[in-house]
């Protein structure tokens, strides 16, 4: 009777997780769509900023954009951009999205739950394997992008967001950190998928599901809301590694957006799971169930945005949008500060630092009716500057669209010997004028009141 007992439970032992995660992984490796996205990752960035880099048409509207044909990095920092409006989400939304909803539509679920004997290591075998195929993925992106840069334009120094200079082993640290800091989000992302698949099953919302609540929290970044709110969302850790390529660091938002980030990883991840073995698996015709999803589902995730923007707001003493002038003032001499120099260097006049300069930048927005802060396309700064040894005092004026995340565009108005042509006249050649037309940013969560800087 012993021997037979003993038996009985080896027979009704679970499976090994390490054994159920194999399985599933080869699952997921064996789908074509997934071999497609992996070799498109693998090699449509990298054809990408080999062949742009080579135009004389850049795409200018991203940060780095017009530097790709001067620095192999730039195209890997362009590549970056574009990861968070809608490739991660739909990356995530076919790898997490439909992990668990395959099995409602082949109707595998009563073969897989004998086979394994175990709900909660199906759960975490799925979630591992998804967790594994969506960072390869991530790799790849960041691997094609920064090798077929280099192999097309070499690694040449490329200016921060501030303006200062960045040699190769700078730029290889920050890019490799700016690649780092996008997973938190994308797991953010997956778990929402893991979620959207366990409760929505066969429906075509619950694959969808990271790309609409990337969707979703895009529209909302897009309109005036609070900044607390805005870091508050796991979007802005998609493009908070920005604060990394200024010196010293600006790293406020980059780990609220982190923490935040996290948080709804193991939110969502947590709820996903609790769903799941709850789930009565003995209706074959389960279809998931909108209601359910939306209760035990958004409804969490949304107190925990009320609660991260309480906790941002009271910890950082952040208010309004989080673009004053002050602020942008200061960032905008700092960078006209260091591409000064650098443009000093390329015309070969005498050396002078950025501190001798003591470059100022006065900023308006709109005219006397329109109050000074907030994001906007007409802004105007003038900088002033003096020479070491001069009595005259040089300015520049500048036109800035400054987006609701902090990113702005500072355009040259003249004069035209200083910024007012987009190349100037060295003594080996014509060369991109730094001076003409930079990117930078302001910190959001800088606050002057508290002496932040």
């Amino acid at each position: 009777m012993t021997a037979t007992a003993v038996a009985t439970s080896a027979r009704t032992r679970p499976v090994a997780l390490r054994h159920g995660y194999r399985f599933e992984l080869v699952k997921l490796v064996s789908q074509w769509r997934l071999r497609l996205a992996f070799l498109a990752c693998l090699f449509t960035p990298a054809v990408y900023t080999a062949v742009i880099s080579r135009q004389t048409s850049l795409p200018a509207d991203a940060v780095y954009g017009r530097w790709m044909n001067q620095s192999g990095w730039a195209g890997s920092l362009v590549i970056l951009v574009f990861m968070g409006t809608l490739v991660l989400p739909l990356l995530t939304s076919v790898v997490a999205g439909d992990i668990f909803a395959v099995e409602d539509r082949l109707g595998t679920w009563r073969h897989l739950l004998v086979a394994v004997r175990s709900p909660r290591r199906i759960f975490l075998a799925k979630a591992l394997a998804a967790l594994t195929v969506t960072l390869t993925l991530v790799v790849a992106l960041a691997v094609s992008s920064t090798v077929g840069g280099l192999v097309s334009i070499g690694s040449h120094p490329l200016p921060g967001l501030d303006g200062h200079l960045m040699g190769s082993g700078e730029l290889t640290r920050t890019v490799l950190l700016a690649w780092l800091s996008i997973v938190p989000p994308t797991l953010a992302f997956s778990a929402v998928g893991l979620l959207g698949s366990v409760a929505l099953g066969r429906s075509p919302l619950g694959l969808l599901m990271p790309v609409v609540v990337a969707l979703v929290l895009q529209g909302v970044q897009l309109m005036p809301v609070p900044v607390a709110l805005r870091v508050a969302l796991p979007m802005i850790a998609f493009i908070s590694y920005r604060g990394l390529l200024a010196t010293p660091g600006q790293l406020g938002s980059l780990w609220v957006g982190l923490a935040v980030s996290l948080a709804w990883a193991a939110l969502a991840t947590f709820l996903a799971y609790r769903l799941f073995v709850r789930r009565d698996f003995t209706d074959l015709a389960h279809d998931g169930s909108g209601r359910r999803f939306v209760l035990a589902g958004l409804a969490p995730l949304v107190g925990l945005v009320g609660v991260t923007s309480g906790i941002v707001a009271a910890a950082t003493g952040a208010t309004g949008s989080g673009i004053e002038r002050p602020k942008l003032e200061a960032a905008v001499a700092t960078s006209f500060s260091h591409l000064y120099v650098l443009q000093t260097e390329e015309l070969r006049r005498p050396e002078v630092s950025e501190g001798q300069l003591h470059a100022r930048a006065t900023c308006d927005k709109g005219g006397d009716r329109v109050e000074d802060m907030g994001p906007g396309a007409d802004w105007r700064c003038v900088v002033t500057w003096t020479l070491p040894g001069a009595t005259a005092t040089g300015s520049a004026i500048y036109q800035l669209d400054v987006a609701a995340d902090g990113r702005y565009v500072a355009d040259g108005d003249g004069p035209k010997e200083v910024n007012g042509f987009f190349q100037v006249r060295t003594p080996t050649g014509d060369a991109p004028n730094p001076l003409w037309q930079f990117d930078g940013f302001v910190d959001l969560l800088d606050n002057p009141e508290r002496g932040s800087r």
